[in-house]
Parts: structure tokens; C-alpha cells; sequence
């Protein structure tokens, strides 16, 4: 078995995590665009024709599955990227857990790029998954670049203005970008000091990993032999994981998984 993952940068690798946690025997190829990221300020058109070169180095390794691991790129280029690979590959979007965050009411924060908080496309999802509870977007800006360098005052900057804005009530917190996830516990520290009630954070990589494994109909394993094959992609080119990437702990837990380069 094989799971291809796509993102403009290293956000992809919470996901990756996932899938490599549901089924250690999965090989992996990661690919990403670092020459052209960030993806959120271009124009559709632009984002869409990256997006397509970045799933194309993808599918030259026959993958099983292919997962978007990008919220920005689900949005503006699932139909795209279908039309293209599907029914050979099945193409995974990522979306917001705002369903599952907002399941017990009360307020929510939604963190999101700007580019994502107020748009359209969220406040859609916000109106159909919403419920009855309250919802908080709340803007980060410079997080995801910040996470993509590993730049931790930078993360920390931009962590403390999103946590600034966010409701002192708010029981739930969906990570609304995929880079969020690889520092979700600096969040939720950011968010929760030590003896406040605790707060629930909702990512979107478990749950897309699942999605993957059920549309090539394999159940989870997680006992399997572990795989060591693991193809990294940058802007097309075979590479090793990123500097950057290892400075998180799913950066290093896929790279130990790998051979020796």
C-alpha cells in the first residue's frame, strides 16, 4: 500500500503521522511545493496549476490514495485535482473539524489563515455544521509561514496574537490550517495555563488518514510491519525531508521510519 500526501509545505506531515500510525506498513511520498508557497494569497487559476504539478510528481509513484493535506488547496482545486487523477487515484480533500468541535455547543474558535477566516467558504461550513454553537473566527497571520521555517519566536508571536483574540470561553479551538497542527500543544499552552479547565483542539489529520484508508477499502492496522519507504518531493525533485521538518517531532518520527539516505 501506498498514500501520497500534497501541501505547499511541511503541514503535510501531521497527516502523514496519521496515516503512518492507522498503518505502519503504508509507504509514503510527500510532496510539496516550496518554491511556490505560500498558496493562500495566489489567484486560483495560479494555485490551481501548482496544485496540479505538485499531484503529478505525486501520482508518478502510483500511489493508492492521494490526500490534499492543504486547506487552502481542498477549497480551490479538489475539482481540479479529480478530474485529473480520479478514478485511478482518489483524491482526499481536508476540511475544518468544525463538526466535531462544535458537537457539545458552546463557544468555538475557529484559527485559520486570513485568507481563509471570513471567506465564504468557511462561513459556509460554519452554517452547516455549526449547530447551536457560538463561533469565533479568529485570524492568524504569519502562523503557518512561522510554523513552515520553524521559526519558534515567530510561532510564538503569532500564537500569542491569535490567543488575544480568542474567547476566554471558548471550550473548543478548530485548527483551521494544517501547519497548526505540528504545534498544537503551544497552542493550547497558549491558550490554557497550567490549572485552567482544559480545552479541546480539533485537527483535521486523523480523521482525513481514516477517509483515505476507507476509499481504498483498508481497515486500520496498526500492529503491521512498519514500511521504511518514504519519498520526499520538493517542487517535483527527489529530496530529503527539510531541516525545517525535523524540527518537529513527525518530521522526526517519519525520518527514523526511513533508510539512511
Amino acid at each position: 500500500m501506498k498514500i501520497a500526501l500534497m501541501d505547499s509545505g511541511i503541514g503535510l506531515l501531521a497527516a502523514a503521522t496519521a496515516v503512518r500510525r492507522l498503518r505502519p506498513d503504508a509507504a509514503l511520498v510527500l510532496s510539496s511545493d516550496p518554491d511556490g508557497m505560500p498558496w493562500g494569497p495566489r489567484t486560483v487559476d495560479d494555485l490551481t496549476t501548482r496544485a496540479l504539478r505538485v499531484a503529478r510528481a505525486a501520482a508518478a509513484h502510483r500511489p493508492d490514495a492521494l490526500i490534499v493535506a492543504c486547506n487552502t488547496a481542498s477549497v480551490h482545486t479538489l475539482p481540479a485535482l479529480r478530474a485529473e487523477l480520479e478514478p485511478a487515484i482518489p483524491v482526499i480533500g481536508t476540511v475544518p473539524a468544525i463538526k466535531p468541535a462544535a458537537a457539545g455547543g458552546g463557544r468555538v474558535a475557529i484559527w485559520a489563515t486570513p485568507a481563509t477566516t471570513g471567506s465564504p467558504y468557511q462561513r459556509r461550513l460554519i452554517q452547516d455544521f455549526a449547530g447551536s454553537a457560538a463561533v469565533t473566527e479568529v485570524p492568524c497571520p504569519g502562523l503557518a509561514d512561522a510554523v513552515q521555517h520553524a521559526d519558534e519566536d515567530a510561532v510564538d508571536r503569532a500564537i500569542a496574537a491569535a490567543a488575544a483574540l480568542t474567547p476566554d470561553d471558548a471550550r473548543a479551538v478548530v485548527l483551521g490550517c494544517t501547519h497548526y497542527e505540528l504545534v498544537a500543544e503551544r497552542i493550547r499552552t497558549a491558550l490554557r495555563p497550567a490549572g485552567s479547565p482544559p480545552l479541546a483542539l480539533h485537527g483535521s489529520a486523523e480523521a482525513v488518514a481514516a477517509q483515505a484508508l476507507r476509499r481504498i477499502g483498508a481497515a486500520p492496522a496498526p500492529g503491521a510491519t512498519p514500511s521504511s519507504e518514504l519519498t520526499v518531493l520538493l517542487s517535483g525533485r527527489p529530496a530529503d525531508l527539510p531541516d525545517a521538518a525535523l524540527g518537529y517531532a513527525e518530521g522526526r518520527l517519519l525520518r527514523a521510519a526511513a533508510p539512511a539516505s
